[in-house]
């Protein structure tokens, strides 16, 4: 649906607890700053504030962004939020910012922009995280769920809410969000380096799994596939491909299975590295418990290379066009079931690749990030926008 046209946005504050240098940060961290970078290349002042970590300046420009850095996983809450109240008073690291629209995204926890700004702010979710909140351990869980679920909806009963896929639609409007002032403003995709693309396949079956290492993103089940089809398939080789701290866990699990040798962990690496990756690759696993929408979905599938992931996970019913772009699954059982069928069955392997690559080409930040203007104008002349935004 579309909004009718606002005033023009000159200053946007984005807040998130992580940026994309962060050694941790993913894909909720990428849609964000890509089109917070579009944005600023379009003339608009674009300020993110959010944590520092070791070998992060507090303050630097990143493509056009202007990176405010305080605090660490939880202390970025609170310094963000005292430095809120300082701008609006000309003071701190804020006070430049002047944002005619705040964006407070809310992985879990939101930053409360509200309280500084109020209506002003849009609260960007890129999906519930019930499923997340168990590895934080029990006190964490009851108080962030709680605060995820009952606080914010009520603090925010007349924001605006962004989201990624019509899927976390549904889960915003079980926490009680009115589905009338949710937008959906679709993930962007940066195009891999072209020499990566020509690269050639591996002629051994080879899998690979784009994940920040983390418990709910359940590497374990792609590590047990592969143990499973390990006996038929002597020559199987898993890559990983991102970093976290669960990574210790999941190199124990594999030594536990016996698989240690047929598993590469690479780790967090730069973007040529990991198309380079994936281009030898045969099929993509994405077994996360909850995904927002999949930005990996589309990484992989510029290579041709299908995805498998759970239907159940909400997003990648949105970003996997089941038994077209990839193969959506209901088990564990079905996930090695369906590896083993995609292993074994080039002809169907290509036809999914071909058609994932192809639909990879409709999505670009620049759209996305006029997609996301839209609704900015929107809000900063007091309207409201709902469904999918089209650029």
């Amino acid at each position: 649906m579309s909004a009718p046209v606002g005033a023009p946005v000159r200053s946007v504050l984005l807040l998130c607890w992580r940026d994309t240098g962060h050694p941790q940060g993913g894909g909720s961290e990428t849609y964000l700053q890509r089109i917070g970078a579009e944005l600023a290349d379009d003339g608009i002042d674009v300020t993110l504030r959010t944590a520092r970590y070791d070998g992060a300046a507090a303050r630097e420009v990143v493509d056009g962004v202007h990176i405010s850095r305080g605090g660490g996983p939880y202390t970025v809450y609170i310094r963000a939020g005292l430095a809120m109240v300082a701008a609006r008073l000309g003071l701190g690291p804020l006070r430049h910012a002047r944002p005619d629209v705040v964006i407070d995204s809310q992985n879990g926890l939101p930053f409360l922009a509200r309280l500084a700004f109020g209506r002003r702010v849009i609260v960007l979710v890129p999906h519930c995280n019930r499923d997340q909140w168990p590895g934080a351990g029990p006190v964490p869980c009851r108080g962030g769920w709680s605060g995820e679920s009952r606080l914010s909806p009520r603090l925010h009963r007349r924001n605006q809410y962004v989201t990624v896929s019509l899927p976390s639609v549904r889960d915003l409007a079980d926490l009680g969000v009115d589905s009338g002032r949710v937008a959906v403003v679709r993930n962007g995709l940066d195009e891999a380096p072209p020499h990566t693309l020509t690269g050639q396949r591996s002629s051994t079956p080879r899998v690979v799994v784009l994940s920040r290492l983390v418990p709910h993103k359940q590497i374990e089940d792609a590590l047990d596939a592969v143990a499973a089809l390990l006996p038929g398939v002597p020559d199987l080789h898993l890559d990983v491909v991102g970093g976290g701290w669960w990574q210790d866990r999941l190199l124990a699990h594999a030594q536990r299975l016996g698989i240690a040798e047929a598993v590469t962990f690479h780790g967090h690496v730069d973007d040529e590295t990991k198309h380079a990756v994936v281009q030898r690759s045969w099929v993509h696993l994405l077994p996360s418990r909850k995904e927002g929408w999949g930005l990996a979905v589309v990484e992989a599938a510029q290579h041709g290379v299908p995805t498998i992931g759970y239907r159940s996970s909400g997003g990648l019913t949105d970003s996997i066009v089941d038994g077209v772009t990839g193969l959506l699954v209901d088990s564990h059982a079905d996930l090695i079931g369906s590896l083993e069928q995609l292993l074994s069955d080039r002809v169907l392997r290509d036809e999914l690749g071909a058609k994932a690559a192809a639909r990879s080409r409709e999505f670009s930040w620049p759209q996305s990030a006029a997609a996301m203007r839209t609704v900015l104008e929107s809000v900063h002349t007091g309207g409201r926008v709902s469904g999918v935004v089209q650029p």
